[in-house]
């Protein structure tokens, strides 16, 4: 699932077992989008997650400065 936070930034989250939201939905923080899962080859139930920028993936520690 990918949420638009329609500032460039979108955040990618992966491995869900069950989605909570359809596309076009409404969000805000605080909001469960989906329930944790174990898909593909992983060995255990978690959550893949990963900021982007303008479509590129960043290194969302930095930009918290």
């Amino acid at each position: 699932m990918i949420v638009n936070h329609n500032n460039g930034f979108e955040t990618l989250y992966g491995h869900a077992d069950y989605l909570l939201v359809s596309r076009g939905d409404a969000v805000q923080k605080g909001t469960v989008i989906a329930r944790m899962g174990s898909t593909g080859k992983s060995t255990g139930s978690h959550l893949h997650y990963e900021v982007l920028f303008a479509g590129e993936a960043v290194d969302a520690e930095v930009m918290v400065e």
